[in-house]
């Protein structure tokens, strides 16, 4: 790795964030549902994911009668920003504080611009529930480590959106999922996958076959950041598939193929591992999946 790249691709030590990741990812929770309450149901969750902004995370234009709004994480002033289309803004310090306080504060912001919100207040995605309402345990908030969070998060943004440009079938925005604070893209088929059973979003996020190539922070059985491939359904064989680099692996309990963060970030080129990450796995996945590659694959102009 170039001296200059420690800037852009920051180490992320579980232990030493854990608790402030914690608390941002239900911070991120409330948000969320502020957009699962009010936007559009498009198709795979993708109008209430949020989006990597140079600053850190955004929601998209939010409907609220003729108004809209968007709810931003600054994740350099360390500020939440709702900015209304009739030119009204208010703005929130990003600090330690609970859950609980980040909720009352955030809703009763909403409501004193004039756009209430009633949203579910029982977190998603985690092993146990939490009342994002009640929630006084998780309130820490390292300036540090969220910055270096955003900086992480600009840079595979950048790589991610260009990962896209060989493939011309149906793709994703590379969308960033509260639900399990992860930022992913995912390539379809155009073919329809076997029903599953499930929540609702995942019966949708899942109605056809995908190929999903995702970062996140660290949570599960996979305790350090991490770059994840897989696909739905995954075809025969494709566990034994040998991808690139050499530091990506099988996790058998998770069905992933895992790259670790740090083997990205002490690379030479940081860019070239997560592309050789996300080229091998689609190549594997695709071919063993029967994709037709002739027709989701840009062909090279000679």
């Amino acid at each position: 790795m170039r001296p200059d790249d420690d800037a852009c691709w920051p180490a992320l030590p579980y232990d030493a964030w854990k608790d402030t990741y914690a608390t941002l990812h239900l911070w991120s929770q409330v948000v969320g549902k502020i957009a699962l309450a009010l936007a559009a149901p498009l198709n795979h969750c993708w109008a209430v994911a949020l989006r990597v902004t140079p600053r850190g995370l955004t929601t998209r234009p939010l409907p609220h009668g003729t108004r809209t709004f968007t709810i931003q994480f600054d994740f350099i002033d360390h500020q939440l920003l709702i900015r209304a289309s009739d030119g009204m803004t208010r703005t929130l310090e990003l600090k330690p504080r609970s859950v609980a306080d980040f909720y009352r504060a955030l809703l009763g912001t909403l409501d004193d611009m004039g756009l209430p919100v009633k949203i579910h207040p029982t977190s998603t995605e985690l092993p146990e529930p939490i009342r994002l309402d009640r929630d006084t345990q998780h309130h820490s908030y390292d300036r540090e480590y969220v910055e270096r969070l955003r900086r992480i998060l600009v840079q595979i943004d950048r790589v991610f959106t260009d990962s896209q440009c060989a493939f011309v079938g149906k793709c994703s925005p590379v969308n960033f999922f509260w639900g399990s604070f992860d930022l992913a893209v995912t390539r379809f088929s155009g073919r329809r996958a076997p029903p599953r059973d499930g929540p609702a979003f995942q019966r949708d996020a899942y109605s056809h076959e995908v190929i999903s190539h995702g970062f996140w922070p660290g949570s599960g059985p996979v305790l350090e950041p991490a770059f994840y491939a897989y696909a739905v359904p995954q075809p025969d064989g494709l566990k034994d598939a040998h991808v690139l680099p050499d530091a990506a692996y099988y996790h058998q309990q998770l069905g992933e193929f895992i790259l670790p963060y740090e083997a990205v970030r002490q690379a030479e080129m940081p860019d070239d591992v997560i592309h050789a990450f996300i080229d091998s796995t689609y190549d594997r996945a695709s071919d063993l999946a029967h994709w037709d590659r002739q027709a989701l694959d840009r062909v090279a102009v000679e």
